[in-house]
């Protein structure tokens, strides 16, 4: 079994790491950092729901780390595709 110092000291490092991401999601300084730090920020969410799975012993919410995922994924692709529609419109202005 595992240890209780390792699952809390696993939620406390994710947490940090938590906070760490929604500092870079605030501050940015461009738009790619804030949507790679949006893609870590879910991920680590995923991790954290996991961690509680594991805790109660009860995998009832697991199916919330696959919406979760599939939600971020989108997310994603949805920021780069807004990227590259800002990009070319800037080349056809120059």
């Amino acid at each position: 079994m595992i240890s209780a110092f390792f699952i809390q000291a696993s939620v406390c490092l994710i947490l940090l790491a938590c906070a760490l991401t929604l500092w870079r999601l605030m501050t940015g300084p461009s738009l790619p950092d804030r949507v790679m730090a949006f893609d870590l920020f879910s991920i680590l969410l995923m991790c954290l729901i996991a961690l509680f799975c594991f805790i109660t012993a009860n995998g009832i919410y697991l199916d919330v780390i696959l919406v979760l995922a599939l939600l971020a994924f989108v997310g994603t692709l949805a920021f780069s595709q807004f990227i590259e529609w800002q990009l070319s419109k800037g080349r056809h202005h120059d």
